[in-house]
């Protein structure tokens, strides 16, 4: 039986997801989790991320929130120890224009190159177990806090980041991005708690 393998970087990760549902005109979010995998947290943080931040579609009413959805019950099933990450039907099914998501997809390739770049393994300790397990409840904390933050000017964007930064942590087994995801959070919802309260 073949090996289920995630992406290798970023840049591969965009390039699975170029292939998904390459005939339909438009793209759900099943067919991109096919080509990425459901065996790993790291894809389903990225994709959520990186969704989040992009534009045409993360500017979007409701996908921040759609994208929490999606890191909420991958982080869940982590926790408990799952191999494979279930979704339910009614969000793999979610549809978006093929022609913007290719859009986006090609607004972010230049940047994934950059990433890709700086990856390397370090301060292994902040990301392989049981430190993933930390990554992972800061990300469902991240999630839950994404709906309001639609009604917040630029938070929505700095939890995709804080996702992107976690999930690129995870791929390539770099602490220095977890860590830097780890800031990010603290400060994210720092902003979202002064303007609930103000």
């Amino acid at each position: 039986m073949a090996v289920e393998r995630g992406p290798a970087s970023l840049s591969d990760l965009l390039g699975r997801v170029r292939q998904a549902g390459q005939h339909e005109a438009t793209i759900s979010l099943g067919a991109i989790l096919e080509t990425i995998g459901q065996r790993s947290f790291a894809p389903f943080l990225l994709l959520a991320g990186l969704i989040t931040l992009a534009p045409l579609v993360g500017d979007i009413p409701g996908v921040p929130t759609l994208m929490a959805s999606l890191v909420v019950l991958a982080g869940i099933q982590l926790l408990l120890g799952r191999r494979r990450i279930w979704l339910p039907n009614w969000l793999l099914e979610r549809r978006a224009s093929r022609e913007r998501f290719q859009r986006v997809l090609g607004w972010l390739e230049r940047p994934a190159g950059w990433t890709d770049r700086l990856l390397r393994q370090r301060l292994t300790v902040l990301t392989r177990p049981p430190a993933h397990l930390a990554v992972a409840l800061t990300c469902l904390v991240i999630a839950l806090a994404m709906p309001p933050m639609e009604f917040i000017p630029f938070s929505a964007n700095g939890a995709g980041l804080a996702l992107t930064l976690f999930g690129l942590a995870l791929l390539a087994d770099d602490g220095l991005f977890a860590l830097a995801g780890y800031l990010l959070t603290g400060g994210t919802l720092a902003v979202v708690a002064l303007s609930i309260m103000t």
